[in-house]
């Protein structure tokens, strides 16, 4: 266990926390759990550069992480009623179109490129923002309207990311020796 995948799981154990304090109104600690989830985020992979500390556990936590937090994030934003439930379907079955296309590919023995794109880190970063905006903005009292540019550009970077990885991997699996 190395310092990356500690801040790492730290993030994955703020999940509840963001969800218990949303659950009970308490917005103002909700948003520093997300704070503190997005700084671990933020400075994990850095981290691990620095510090030659990069492993095959943190190549899997990160990504599990941030989708545990944005999904929890977007779950529980839509059960409260601050996020229309057609964002949630969106954001989730772009997850689990991503993930079932990596475990095919796994279970094929495919290879395929993992590595986050402009695509993929520009969708995070933006949904993290969203969630976070909606978060301060619920707490302080102010109304959401003002957030629908960040909506629109989160959702156009979401589908994009989305549509690119399924062509990567499509691009992956076409140029993929045939098993025998």
């Amino acid at each position: 266990m190395n310092i990356p995948n500690s801040l790492t799981i730290l993030r994955i154990l703020l999940v509840p926390v963001y969800i218990g304090f949303m659950t009970y109104g308490a917005y103002g600690f909700a948003l520093l759990a997300l704070l503190v989830a997005g700084l671990t985020d933020a400075i994990d992979g850095p981290i691990a550069r620095k510090l030659n500390q990069r492993t095959r556990l943190g190549t899997f936590l990160d990504p599990l992480a941030d989708k545990l937090l944005l999904t929890s994030g977007f779950i529980s934003l839509s059960m409260l009623h601050l996020v229309p439930s057609w964002l949630v379907i969106l954001v989730v079955s772009r997850d689990v179109i991503l993930l079932l296309g990596t475990v095919v590919a796994h279970v094929t023995n495919t290879p395929i490129d993992v590595t986050p794109t402009f695509w993929g880190k520009g969708t995070t970063a933006l949904q993290l923002s969203y969630v976070l905006l909606v978060v301060l903005l619920t707490w302080r009292g102010l109304g959401l309207s003002v957030l629908t540019p960040l909506l629109v550009t989160m959702v156009g970077f979401t589908f994009a990311s989305g549509l690119h990885y399924l062509y990567r991997g499509y691009m992956n699996t076409s140029a993929a020796p045939p098993l025998n």
